[in-house]
């Protein structure tokens, strides 16, 4: 029930023996032939649709300029950590106004550029063959940072300041439910491999349904619905905007939509963490 974001090591690698550029001697074209191998863009359970839509078109420019400036793959993994972390701290600053309406603005470009490192490391990654599991567990930890950093962020925001609150602890709720939804699905690979069990169970797509046809038909509907897309960095960055744009639309003192936004955000997170884990024991992922 959830949608996972780029990895650095899903992709199939290109052939050992191929020849590639040094990566100074790198062009956009090599970036795009070796870190960006077939069927990449099809990974729906692990490519944002941001990456598919626009994202995977500009990233080969800018991990062209990555290899050229000599960063490595998990330096570019920590920028991103950066970038989504600041996200959260932009758009809880305690301004009002049009002011708001400004930091969730630069909440949402931040998320823009998280997105767009995200992609670049690992294109990096695999141009330079150096793929890794030190950069797969950096690659999740910067997306639990970065979603606990907004949804905290937007706590504060709808608080209306750096101040404790009803909306803050709201804020750090759906945060909470956030990091226990990653931890659930992460956690079915360390239960699998503790019990000498593959990552990956037998049967593909089909040990992912839950054995119980009222569970199978509810997880579709949620699917279908895609409540669980709003607590994700992207889509709540630009929903923040939005609630901004509203609130500066309508005046006042406090920042209603905000409030709604957050409500809604907290409520779906926690209905969410309930029926990820009930999926998850009722499909065949941990058998």
């Amino acid at each position: 029930m959830e949608a996972e974001s780029p990895r650095r090591d899903r992709p199939p690698e290109p052939a050992a023996d191929e020849h590639r550029p040094h990566r100074k001697g790198a062009s956009v074209a090599d970036v795009r032939r070796y870190g960006q191998p077939p069927g990449l863009k099809d990974r729906r359970n692990e490519e944002h649709w941001a990456g598919r839509l626009y994202m995977r078109d500009l990233s080969p420019y800018f991990a062209w300029a990555a290899l050229r400036l000599g960063f490595s793959p998990n330096q570019l993994t920590y920028l991103m950590m950066a970038s989504g972390v600041l996200a959260g701290v932009v758009v809880s600053l305690p301004v009002s106004g049009t002011a708001a309406l400004w930091t969730a603005l630069g909440g949402a470009a931040l998320i823009q550029v998280y997105l767009l490192l995200d992609c670049v490391d690992g294109e990096v990654a695999r141009y330079l063959r150096r793929t890794s599991v030190a950069g797969v567990f950096l690659d999740r930890i910067g997306h639990y940072l970065s979603e606990v950093a907004l949804l905290i962020g937007l706590g504060f925001a709808a608080q209306g300041g750096w101040e404790s609150g009803g909306w803050v602890e709201l804020g750090l709720l759906a945060a909470l439910g956030a990091a226990l939804i990653k931890a659930e699905t992460d956690n079915v690979v360390v239960a699998r491999a503790k019990s000498g069990l593959p990552a990956d169970p037998a049967g593909g797509d089909r040990a992912l349904r839950p054995r119980s046809s009222g569970i199978a038909l509810a997880r579709q509907a949620a699917s279908m619905l895609r409540f669980h897309r709003i607590i994700g960095a992207v889509e709540l960055s630009l929903l923040i905007l939005a609630a901004a744009v509203i609130d500066t639309v309508l005046g006042g003192d406090s920042p209603a939509a905000m409030r709604v936004l957050m409500a809604a955000v907290a409520a779906v997170a926690v209905v969410q963490t309930v029926l990820h884990l009930v999926s998850i024991l009722a499909s065949r992922r941990l058998k």
